[in-house]
């Protein structure tokens, strides 16, 4: 699987396993990773969350690696994304949402969010 990951890209909507040799469109039927784990540490705006996807990659919450909820009519309940790499993302698994959420802040403007690297990520 990491194998294949390293190889993976993303070009408009569709996505490509592209090798030296080779180049092969693939279906991916939400976003190619997950969120499985989340740590942080710290507290406040000095706080950094980190997640550790199904690869075992370690992806910190930053200004270049943003999160974003979207919910909609024809999505069931919220669904977290963060972005692990240009063009590609994980989805949050349900225990990793939970957590974030008991890490949730309201901040000035009255949003509820997190803060991670010292920017905030909201969740509403």
């Amino acid at each position: 699987m990491k194998l294949f990951a390293s190889v993976l890209r993303r070009v408009g909507d569709e996505y490509w396993l592209v090798t030296p040799v080779e180049r092969g469109r693939i279906e991916v039927e939400d976003v190619p990773f997950l969120a499985v784990e989340l740590s942080a540490q710290g507290a406040g705006d000095a706080q950094v969350l980190s997640f550790r996807t199904n690869l075992d990659e370690i992806v910190t919450l930053d200004a270049n690696h943003p999160l974003w909820v979207q919910q909609g009519a024809d999505i069931e309940g919220p669904q977290p994304y963060i972005l692990v790499k240009p063009g590609l993302e994980a989805r949050l698994v349900r225990s990793v949402f939970y957590h974030l959420v008991d890490l949730a802040v309201i901040d000035a403007a009255g949003r509820t969010g997190v803060w991670s690297a010292g920017r905030f990520f909201p969740l509403d």
